[in-house]
C-alpha cells in the first residue's frame, strides 16, 4: 500500500508539471500584456495552441532524414524528465535519489543537441544559424551551471536536490554572499537557456536575432507542439529549480502526509505566480541585447558562479 501511495504521488509530480508548464507561459504573457496596458490573450491560450497543433499535419521538408522526425519526442521526453526530477511540493518523493542536479544538466544538454541536430538536418540557412547560436550559448551557458552546482554543492555536500532544499531550508544557513552569486547566475542563465529578453525574444521572429525559433521553422503539427511544450516545460523547471533552492519554504517534508503536500502544491503555485510576475516585470523593463553581447552576458554569469566557489574556499580556508 505505502509502495502504491509512493508512486501515486511521484505520478502526480510528473503530471503537475506538465500540466501547469503551458499556464506559467500563459501567465507570464498576460502579466506582461498588463503592464504594457494592454488585454492580452487569455491564461489557456498556450493550451489552445498545443491543441490546435496536434489536430495538424506534419509537413515535412522532402530531404528530413528520420532523425528529424524523432528529434521532437527525445526532446520532450529528456525535458519532461528533467522537470519531473526537480522537487516541487515536496521532497523525498520516490524517484528522489535520482533527481542530481548534474544528471538535470546532463538531460538538458542531450535535448539542447538534438534540438540543434534539428536545425541543422533540413540544411536551411536560418536553421544553421539558429544551432550555431544555441552551440555557443551553451559553451557559456553549462560551464556557468556547473559553477552554480559546485557552490551549492560545497555549503550542502551533495548535488541531491532533495538534500540541497533541506540543507538551504535549515537554520544552519543564513545570509551567504556565495548563496547570492550563485542566485544571480541561476538567473542569467535561466534567461539565456530559456531565450527571453535581453538574450532573445519569445514573441517574435526576426531572421537577426532569433536562436530558438530559428531551428524550428520547418516542424509543424504534433512535431511543433512537442517541441513548444517542451519549451514550457524548460521555463517551468528553471523557475522550479530556483525556488526549490533558494525558496524551499513550504516544501513537504520526506514522508509528510497528505495535508504537508497540500500546504507545499500551494506554496509552490504562489512561488511559480511570483517567479512568472517578476520575469514578466523584468522583460517589460528592460531591451534585447544584440546578439554578439550575449556571450558578455552569460561570461559574468561564469564569473559569478566561479566567484560564488572561490569564496567558499577562501571561507572554509580560516
Amino acid at each position: 500500500m505505502a509502495l502504491i501511495l509512493d508512486l501515486a504521488v511521484q505520478a502526480a509530480q510528473m503530471l503537475l508539471v506538465l500540466a501547469l508548464a503551458p499556464l506559467l507561459t500563459g501567465f507570464v504573457r498576460k502579466v506582461k500584456a498588463r503592464l504594457l496596458l494592454r488585454q492580452g490573450p487569455p491564461l489557456i491560450q498556450p493550451y489552445r495552441d498545443l491543441i490546435r497543433l496536434l489536430r495538424k499535419d506534419v509537413v515535412l521538408a522532402h530531404n528530413a532524414s528520420w532523425l528529424f522526425r524523432v528529434i521532437p519526442y527525445l526532446i520532450f521526453a529528456a525535458t519532461w524528465v528533467a522537470a519531473s526530477l526537480v522537487p516541487t511540493f515536496g521532497t523525498g518523493l520516490m524517484f528522489s535519489w535520482t533527481a542530481d542536479l548534474i544528471a538535470i544538466i546532463a538531460l538538458l544538454a542531450n535535448a539542447r543537441f538534438f534540438l540543434a541536430l534539428a536545425g541543422l538536418d533540413v540544411g536551411t540557412s536560418f536553421g544553421g544559424i539558429g544551432s550555431s547560436r544555441e552551440v555557443m550559448i551553451a559553451s557559456l551557458a553549462e560551464p556557468a551551471m556547473l559553477m552554480i552546482v559546485f557552490t551549492l554543492a560545497l555549503m550542502a555536500g551533495s548535488t541531491q536536490l532533495s538534500t540541497m532544499a533541506s540543507f538551504l531550508a535549515s537554520s544552519e544557513v543564513g545570509l551567504s554572499v556565495s548563496l547570492g552569486l550563485a542566485l544571480i547566475a541561476l538567473i542569467m542563465v535561466a534567461i539565456a537557456e530559456n531565450a527571453r529578453i535581453p538574450v532573445d525574444n519569445p514573441a517574435t521572429h526576426l531572421e537577426l536575432t532569433m536562436v530558438h525559433e530559428a531551428m524550428v521553422l520547418e516542424y509543424s503539427g504534433r512535431h511543433l507542439a512537442l517541441i513548444d511544450l517542451s519549451a514550457q516545460l524548460k521555463l517551468l523547471l528553471y523557475v522550479s529549480l530556483i525556488v526549490c533552492l533558494f525558496t524551499p519554504w513550504g516544501i513537504a517534508p520526506s514522508g509528510a502526509g497528505a495535508g504537508a503536500l497540500l500546504l507545499g502544491v500551494a506554496a509552490y503555485l504562489v512561488k511559480l505566480a511570483a517567479g512568472g510576475s517578476l520575469l514578466a516585470l523584468f522583460e517589460t523593463s528592460i531591451a534585447k541585447m544584440r546578439v554578439f553581447r550575449v556571450p558578455e552576458f552569460l561570461g559574468a554569469a561564469l564569473m559569478l558562479g566561479l566567484l560564488g566557489t572561490l569564496l567558499l574556499f577562501v571561507a572554509g580556508s580560516h
